[in-house]
């Protein structure tokens, strides 16, 4: 086309005319970034999405009043950006960048999630968009740079997670291949004792490129009898402790007894414990079954039996036996076993003379009490609360 031609129609031509000529890749550049400021969206949507426009226009166009004018320039831009370190005219990689820049402040979710994907894996996106994105208030946005960047060292993501990310940027940061062992050690730090955190704990785990030290997987081990998504990428890890093995043996779901027995690093010492824990577990949830068919509340002091009931869910049988022992009235007691408070349970296993271990399980079986919510022991064994505090705590219940 003439370009007197063109000046004539982009000047003076019909909508569909000049979206036509919007389109074309063989025209001045002058004349596509006249039209960068044409004043129908249709004709600016296809400026925006046209690869021959100039940068210039594109800086223009990164600012449009329109969102779906930004959304298509910047799909456009993501398909140029592996291109720009190759690119050897410092003023269009300048501009380039400029545009991105733009695109990655933008009020719209969508166009930065676009800059987002675009960016998250290159070795040579712009570094200071890259720590901006990183640090995006949506987890659409920041997710993708968190779990692909090779910008982002771990010094980075380490003063992310300083910083209290958003939910979610934890668990984007947990699935990165090759984490390190300082890495991992700020993830479990932040995410171990949050609820709202568990899916982080189970992507490190499952995460086999990452290195945890043994000091941080006794913090997840703490925690993981009561949390079993953490249990299934604990028994498959490819390298474990000994010692951790051990443990994972006393209180794993009875189906992932066969993989953890059959892991091909069990040094003999370890699979002979393993063996003697799997052995011992089947027998007493073969004893958890027979006493699942006994209509007698457990008896005073036989604390296996309480154990047992407790185990196999007998909550009505439970409660008279938690009524007889505490001396309280059996309206009481239901009142505070469907009271899903964690701290009255708790206090009325103590009044019932339960051990700390067994007030663990009345939380989580006959309570319903989930995971995140229950007390857990102190030191292992002892009850966390202070004897006046549930003493108070019954109080609330009887008056």
């Amino acid at each position: 086309m003439e370009y007197e031609e063109a000046k004539r129609l982009a000047a003076a031509g019909s909508d569909s005319q000049r979206r036509a000529l919007a389109a074309r890749n063989d025209i001045r550049p002058e004349i596509l970034y006249f039209l960068g400021e044409d004043k129908s969206v249709d004709v600016r949507r296809v400026i925006a999405g046209n690869e021959a426009t100039p940068r210039k226009a594109d800086l223009l166009l990164a600012r449009d009043a329109d969102q779906s004018v930004r959304e298509l320039l910047a799909q456009k831009i993501a398909r140029l950006a592996p291109q720009l370190s190759l690119e050897v005219r410092v003023q269009i990689r300048d501009l380039t960048i400029e545009v991105l820049e733009t695109l990655a402040r933008d009020e719209a979710t969508k166009v930065r999630r676009i800059v987002a994907e675009a960016l998250k894996d290159l070795t040579a996106a712009p570094p200071h968009i890259i720590q901006e994105l990183a640090r995006d208030l949506e987890i659409k946005v920041a997710g993708p740079v968190l779990q692909y960047s090779p910008i982002l060292t771990d010094d980075d993501l380490m003063e992310i997670i300083g910083s209290g990310p958003i939910l979610g940027a934890l668990t984007a940061i947990a699935k990165r291949r090759s984490i390190g062992d300082r890495l991992a050690d700020a993830i479990v730090s932040a995410a171990v004792e949050v609820p709202e955190e568990t899916l982080t704990i189970t992507n490190l785990l499952s995460n086999r490129s990452a290195q945890i030290r043994e000091e941080t997987l006794d913090r997840i081990l703490e925690k993981a009898p009561a949390i079993a998504e953490w249990q299934e990428p604990l028994v498959k890890r490819p390298i474990l402790p000994m010692n951790a093995v051990k443990r994972l043996a006393e209180f794993v779901l009875s189906s992932l007894f066969d993989l953890l027995t059959s892991r091909p690093d069990l040094d003999k010492s370890t699979a002979k414990a393993v063996a003697k824990a799997v052995k011992k577990r089947l027998a007493a949830e073969a004893k958890q079954k027979e006493a699942a068919a006994d209509p007698a509340p457990p008896p005073p002091g036989d604390e296996a039996a309480m154990t047992d009931a407790i185990a196999a869910g007998k909550r009505e049988h439970v409660m008279v036996a938690l009524g007889r022992d505490a001396k309280l009235d059996a309206m009481v007691v239901k009142k505070i076993i469907t009271s899903m408070s964690a701290k009255a349970v708790t206090a009325l296993a103590w009044k019932a003379k339960l051990t700390m271990r067994q007030a663990l399980q009345l939380q989580l079986k006959i309570a319903g009490i989930p995971p995140h919510q229950v007390l857990n022991p102190r030191g292992g064994t002892d009850y966390p609360l202070t004897e006046r505090e549930m003493e108070w705590q019954l109080e609330l219940f009887t008056g």
